[in-house]
């Protein structure tokens, strides 16, 4: 695979100000390991590999277990996640696949965040969720190459 364009070199006052989100996000307050496990799961929805080599190459230098990574995709069955990561892996479909439902996040999945985190948590939670996405799009249409930085 080849890149497309160099979307930062181009787009740098964008760039930066995604940037600065991302600066807000390592101090929001919620646990960095969830927001590595909401990247890798809205990551793989959207078929994004530059980001989940990134996003488990991140989660994975942070502590992360193998165990959790490799089955990020399958956590509803998986036995390696706490109530809250659950919470917003769920929050995160939801808001990733906004067009597969007519009811896009339903309560329920708003309320079983909502029991987890705070309104300011959750405000955070939905900054990642919709960061992720956009940087997922980035990647995909610009044929960001796994394993490049930059």
């Amino acid at each position: 695979m080849t890149a497309r364009i160099d979307v930062p070199a181009l787009a740098p006052e964008a760039y930066r100000a995604m940037s600065g989100v991302e600066r807000y996000l390592r101090e929001c307050g919620v646990p960095h390991s969830t927001l590595e496990l909401v990247k890798i799961r809205a990551s793989q929805i959207n078929g994004c590999a530059f980001c989940l080599d990134m996003h488990s190459r991140d989660a994975k230098k942070a502590g992360e277990s193998d165990e959790r990574l490799w089955s990020v995709a399958a956590w509803r069955e998986a036995p390696y996640y706490t109530g809250a990561e659950r919470a917003a892996l769920a929050l995160t479909e939801a808001a990733t696949r906004l067009a597969d439902r007519s009811d896009p996040v339903p309560d329920e999945v708003w309320a079983e965040a909502a029991e987890h985190y705070s309104e300011e948590r959750l405000a955070a939670l939905v900054m990642a969720i919709a960061q992720i996405n956009a940087w997922n799009r980035i990647a995909v249409v610009s044929r960001k190459v796994p394993g490049t930085i930059s």
